[in-house]
C-alpha cells in the first residue's frame, strides 16, 4: 500500500517539474536585466559595493567615532574609577590626616618615592571596596592632597 502512495507522489512531483522548468526556463530567457547587471557591468558593481563598505567601515571607526562594545565598556570603566578616586581622595585626606601620627608619617611619605607612597598609607585607606591591593590612582591622588596645603586646610 505505501509503495503505491510513494510511487503516486513521486510521479506527481516529477510531472510538476516537467512543466514547471520550461517555464521558468522560458521566464527567464523573457526578463532583460538591466547592462549593468550583465557581464563585466556587474563584477565593477559588486567591486564598487565591497569597496563602499570597507570604506564607509574604516571612515567610521577611524573619523567617526565608532567604537566595539568592548571598547566602550573598557572606557565607562575606566570613567568610573577616575570618578571614584576623585570622591574618594579627599576623605583618605582627612583619614589620614587624622591618623595618631600623621605629622612623622607625612615627612615619611614625602621622603618615598611616588612607587612606594603605597606603603606609607594604612591600606585600609586606599584600597576601594572589592579589591584585595591598594588602588594606585588613589594613593596618588591621596598623597597629592596631604602633600599639597589643601591637607592643611582639611584640618
Amino acid at each position: 500500500m505505501y509503495a503505491d502512495v510513494t510511487s503516486i507522489h513521486v510521479l506527481h512531483v516529477s510531472a510538476l517539474l516537467a512543466v514547471r522548468v520550461p517555464l521558468v526556463k522560458r521566464l527567464l530567457v523573457m526578463m532583460k536585466f538591466p547592462p549593468i547587471l550583465q557581464g563585466e557591468s556587474l563584477t565593477r558593481l559588486l567591486q564598487g559595493i565591497a569597496i563602499g563598505a570597507v570604506a564607509t567601515i574604516a571612515i567610521g571607526f577611524y573619523w567617526g567615532g565608532w567604537t566595539l562594545g568592548s571598547t566602550a565598556d573598557k572606557m565607562a570603566n575606566q570613567r568610573s574609577e577616575t570618578a571614584v578616586v576623585a570622591a574618594l581622595a579627599p576623605v583618605c585626606a582627612a583619614k589620614f590626616a587624622a591618623l595618631p601620627d600623621a605629622a612623622a608619617k607625612k615627612i615619611a611619605l614625602a621622603k618615598a618615592d611616588s612607587w612606594k607612597r603605597g606603603e606609607e598609607f594604612p591600606k585600609e585607606l586606599v584600597t576601594l571596596q572589592g579589591e584585595t591591593s591598594p588602588n594606585s590612582a588613589l594613593v596618588d591622588a591621596c598623597s597629592k592632597l596631604v602633600l599639597s596645603e589643601k591637607a592643611a586646610a582639611l584640618n
